[in-house]
């Protein structure tokens, strides 16, 4: 075994991950002078905002974009790295992450449609009993607790793991419905049209086999502590389960790799894009303006997430539990009600939505495009192949891995199949009348009445275009989603982190700075930047992931026939 999976930390790990570090800090100054020669790079999306950089010299937030973006421009062009069919030029990336999907739901016999039902019985407990069956009390050891809880996890009461069915999915979808079901929809429809939800929807479907798969491995292959304490996520799969195979070196290379890469995605599409899209609603409500806004609504909230990520996975899980059911009742029941009372529209909504993902109006970039948009808008938001989620769903109370693969089926189908497309609705209704042109898109916003408008804005003004005044309901369920999904992913990067560096209260407590920080950037950067940095970041993931789960699959056919052996035996 090697160390990372004893979790120390060798030169070869701290150089590997500080040296991701250091070329943030080196990349800022040559951000600055590149601002000079390109002047457009802090343009904001909206009118004012123009304005305000003839006013004189650039404030707080333009600084920190300067100095983000180029380093978003260099990461995103290097993983969507594109290769060449026919005339079109696709990311490897994308192509990778659809045709795993499409395997993993041939090869599982359409494990996301045939265990839909079953997955929601398990959720709800009734299985249970055969978790308990011959289960031994793990007993206590002396270690750091905090309150009763060990620091950064928690203690098993007398079961294998940590968390409940429900807690594990209520943190994990916590992780993944976020604002990229708000502003990340409202950006796929700009940027392609109706006909990109289409796409987000197929790759929804896709992506419950991919989330069954990484999830069963992810407890199948977790370390367990004597005093239960749970390590787990593609980063110990990855490395456990090759080695398994004789693929020790390639395990290792696997799981030291998405280490650092989950690491940068928690501070990109887990930190900063849902700090930049509630810094907008909460700037664009109060109407506040000025060159540190954005930064100052990001210091505030960096201090809120600061507080509750000390508390560790148990506090989190007891956080988003009721959190999670709470925001998506206020954003779901909004939903349906704006689409009832658009009842008549719902055909026609359908119908552009289907024809415009076959034959897209003109400056779309052809069928291609759109689909590229739909996929990797429904990629950034579910994140299933991305691996990320596993790590919430390890630290399950289980003896069965699959049953949290089962389980795990749920996050894309409530993410992408039912938000998602409720989202996608409501703008598409909101432009029934032509409130603004699909195809004129500039830094994903789109122009309505003379003021570019884009991600969580666009979205809100479609809300309230029925229920005026909702924009304030939005704006906290907004913060909400931004609040619980950082701290669920501020557990993915620290569980990463850990694997890099090993345990100790110094490693953490840095982690948890950098994290913060990030906070502050994500708020004080362009939704254009943030986005692309956090797309780039979060499909960065699927590299050794999806190609751990095509060589580990055999392992979760195996658990899953152990696990429904064990329920039929109790039927």
């Amino acid at each position: 075994m090697s160390c990372f999976s004893n979790l120390h930390c060798s030169h070869a790990q701290l150089f590997l991950t500080l040296l991701l570090l250091v070329s943030l800090i080196v990349a800022a100054p040559q951000a600055f002078s590149q601002e000079a020669d390109e002047g457009q790079s802090t343009e904001a999306i909206s009118a004012s905002a123009t304005d305000a950089e003839d006013a004189g010299p650039l404030g707080l937030d333009e600084r920190i974009n300067a100095a983000f973006e180029p380093i978003a421009d260099a990461w995103e062009g290097f993983v969507l790295t594109p290769v060449t069919i026919g005339d079109k030029s696709i990311p490897i990336v994308l192509l990778l992450l659809v045709f795993g999907a499409l395997f993993f739901t041939i090869v599982f016999g359409f494990v996301n449609v045939r265990l839909l039902p079953f997955a929601i019985r398990v959720v709800s407990g009734k299985y249970d009993a055969i978790e308990k069956a011959g289960a031994a009390e793990i007993t206590h050891v002396d270690v750091n607790e905090v309150e009763g809880d060990l620091v950064d996890t928690i203690r098993d009461e007398g079961e294998q793991g940590e968390v409940s069915h429900f807690q594990a999915l209520a943190t994990a979808v916590s992780g993944t419905v976020g604002l990229g079901n708000i502003s990340g929809v409202a950006v796929a429809i700009a940027m392609g049209g109706p006909g990109a939800t289409f796409w987000m929807i197929v790759c929804g479907f896709l992506g419950m086999s991919t989330k069954f798969v990484e999830c069963t491995l992810g407890v199948k292959y977790r370390d367990l502590e004597r005093d239960g304490t749970v390590h787990g996520g593609p980063m110990y799969y990855l490395e456990k389960g090759l080695a398994r195979f004789g693929l020790s070196r390639l395990g290792t290379f696997f799981g030291v790799g998405f280490a650092i890469l989950c690491v940068g995605a928690s501070f990109g599409g887990g930190n900063a894009f849902q700090a930049n899209q509630a810094a907008a609603q909460v700037s664009t409500l109060l109407g506040l303006q000025g060159g540190a806004t954005g930064a100052l609504i990001g210091l505030v909230m960096a201090v809120l997430v600061g507080v509750v990520i000390i508390g560790g996975i148990k506090r989190i899980a007891t956080v988003t539990e009721k959190i999670v059911p709470l925001m998506a009742i206020i954003y779901v029941v909004a939903a349906a009600i704006i689409i009832l009372a658009n009842i008549r529209y719902v055909g026609s909504a359908f119908v552009q939505i289907f024809q415009g993902a076959f034959t897209p109006a003109a400056g779309f970039g052809g069928m291609i495009g759109v689909i590229m948009v739909g996929f990797q808008r429904a990629a950034f938001s579910n994140e299933a192949g991305a691996g990320s989620a596993a790590i919430a769903h390890s630290a399950v109370r289980t003896r069965y891995p699959a049953s949290e693969g089962v389980v795990a089926l749920l996050e894309p189908f409530i993410d992408t199949v039912v938000i998602c497309t409720m989202t996608a609705l409501v703008i598409v209704f909101f432009n029934m009348n032509g409130a603004f042109p699909y195809a004129d898109v500039e830094k994903g916003a789109v122009l309505i009445d003379g003021a570019r408008v884009g991600g969580v804005d666009l979205t809100s003004i479609a809300f309230d275009s029925v229920l005026p005044g909702f924009r304030y309901v939005l704006t906290i369920a907004i913060i909400l989603f931004a609040f619980s999904t950082m701290i669920s992913w501020s557990y993915y990067g620290l569980q990463s982190w850990k694997f890099l560096f090993g345990l100790s209260n110094t490693a953490d407590m840095t982690y948890k700075i950098l994290f913060c920080l990030f906070i502050i950037v994500g708020s004080a950067a362009t939704l254009d930047a943030v986005i692309r940095f956090s797309d780039a970041m979060i499909l960065a993931l699927v590299f050794p992931n999806m190609l751990g789960l095509l060589l580990l699959f055999p392992t979760v056919q195996q658990e899953l026939r152990k696990y429904l052996d064990a329920v039929k035996s109790i039927s």
